[in-house]
């Protein structure tokens, strides 16, 4: 019985042995457990981006508008991640059809499985999740240039469209081998396709829009800075992911990204901090909170192409720029982006995509290319021909899809919606408890407290 037993086992130990070798064999690559599970990971961390997003925007507009204000990233969470599944994909890393767009031979994720990506060593559907999370942080960033006045329904059909029809294609312009990747531009984890496309568009609309009532004229300060604060470090948690983790594996590449994240975020911190003190005279946590995103914003494209020190220096320039944007330029011209989606995000992805033209290097990655310091002026022609092609999209997508929304149903909330706040107009629904006391019964209570206990009526005046 023995015999029989050890024969077998090592029948079957051999069985193994065949099995995993011919898998080996048959497979381009084998799937790596590390690079699979650091990408999931990654994926959640670009996933609690959003949340993080709410609350960094919610924190910064009016209480009456808090609520509206975290609506938005928290349904953009499930409405593009459905719209991702069905359509995104396919559009986006379908196979190419003249360099503008991706078949829909995988709609619906048809064919997309388990397999080991082409070239990769994670399965494609942990490729799917991770990308996921790039199609729906990208149109909530835009919601800080329209915050507290649009409507929810116009906000739902505005938001579906651009996702469909701006940020599908321009992500695979430039990820999914269309015309600007064979251009060469480089673009690691979304300056071009996402903070531009973004702010651009936020820009746009707000300007469509119209300014806020009272815009200019009356306050309209920040009802919680604790709450954006826990925004800003949740969205810089998350950023680790959404650079590293753009790797595509548990590597080197993804060190460097990670390092090159946290000194850009840093150092526009601290450069933002000290243009507010100048300017201002005053050092703020708003300022700060800004800086950093400005700072990670800035290194997004050139997080695993450049080496650490020039993160430190595009950090720097990033957090001035960005502050002249908000501080200075918004105000010369006016317009209500009113959580500075384009300052932070349009100028500080532009900056970026630029300064990947300067500092990238192949000794970085050598998939990527030498930018104009490492010899090389081709990639930077190439990423200002991408930055003018993903301004273009912007400003002339956006409004087109203005006009066609509005005139199914108009976007602007009317001025009597606007005083009330969109929170309770649009979803019945308030952030606080309050109630509305008059000054005589304010007394009268506090009075009341100190009174003694078995005092009677007359006695408390």
């Amino acid at each position: 019985m023995k015999k029989l037993w050890s024969i077998l086992t090592m029948s079957a130990m051999c069985l193994a042995m065949t099995a995993s070798v011919a898998f080996a064999a048959d497979g381009e690559t084998a799937l790596d457990t590390g690079d699979t599970a650091w990408v999931l990971i990654s994926a959640a961390l670009v996933f609690l981006m959003t949340p993080g997003l709410a609350f960094f925007y919610g924190g910064m507009v009016r209480s009456k508008n808090v609520l509206s204000t975290i609506m938005h990233s928290f349904f953009i969470v499930a409405m593009i991640s459905v719209e991702w599944v069905i359509l995104g994909y396919a559009m986006t890393f379908g196979s190419d059809i003249g360099g503008f767009i991706g078949s829909l031979d995988k709609i619906g994720l048809m064919g997309v499985g388990l397999q080991v990506m082409e070239g990769g060593t994670i399965p494609e559907l942990a490729f799917v999740a991770f990308q996921c999370m790039f199609a729906v942080i990208t149109p909530a960033l835009i919601t800080g240039a329209f915050a507290e006045r649009m409507r929810f329904g116009a906000f739902v059909l505005f938001i579906l469209l651009w996702a469909i029809l701006i940020y599908n294609p321009m992500a695979h312009w430039v990820w999914g081998g269309g015309f600007l990747a064979e251009l060469g531009a480089l673009d690691f984890a979304g300056g071009l396709v996402i903070h531009i496309l973004s702010g651009v568009s936020g820009l746009t609309i707000c300007i469509l829009l119209g300014k806020r009532r009272g815009y200019g004229k009356v306050p309209m300060l920040p009802h919680h800075l604790p709450m954006t604060v826990l925004g800003a470090a949740l969205l810089w948690f998350g950023w680790f992911g959404f650079n590293a983790g753009s790797a595509l594996g548990a590597n080197g590449l993804a060190a460097n990204a990670f390092v090159t994240t946290q000194a850009a975020a840093a150092m526009a911190t601290v450069s933002w901090v000290v243009c507010e003190w100048l300017h201002h005279g005053k050092p703020t946590i708003l300022g700060a909170a800004s800086g950093c995103i400005a700072g990670l914003v800035a290194i997004t494209p050139a997080a695993g192409f450049v080496a650490p020190l020039p993160a430190v220096i595009i950090g720097l320039i990033g957090g001035i720029v960005c502050y002249f944007a908000v501080a200075v330029v918004k105000e010369k011209f006016g317009y209500d982006d009113s959580l500075d989606a384009f300052g932070v995000h349009g100028i500080g992805g532009t900056w970026g995509a630029v300064a990947t033209g300067l500092w990238c290097t192949t000794e970085v990655n050598p998939a990527g290319a030498d930018g104009l310091f490492y010899g090389s002026a081709d990639t930077l022609i190439a990423q200002l021909i991408s930055i003018v092609v993903a301004y273009a999209l912007a400003i002339v997508g956006s409004y087109i899809l203005f006009k066609i929304v509005n005139l199914i149903t108009p976007m602007r909330a009317n001025e009597d919606e606007e005083i009330s706040g969109i929170d309770i107009v649009e979803h019945g629904e308030r952030a606080y408890n309050q109630s509305i006391v008059s000054a005589d019964s304010i007394l009268s209570s506090s009075v009341a407290d100190f009174a003694p206990v078995n005092a009677k009526p007359a006695d408390v005046k």
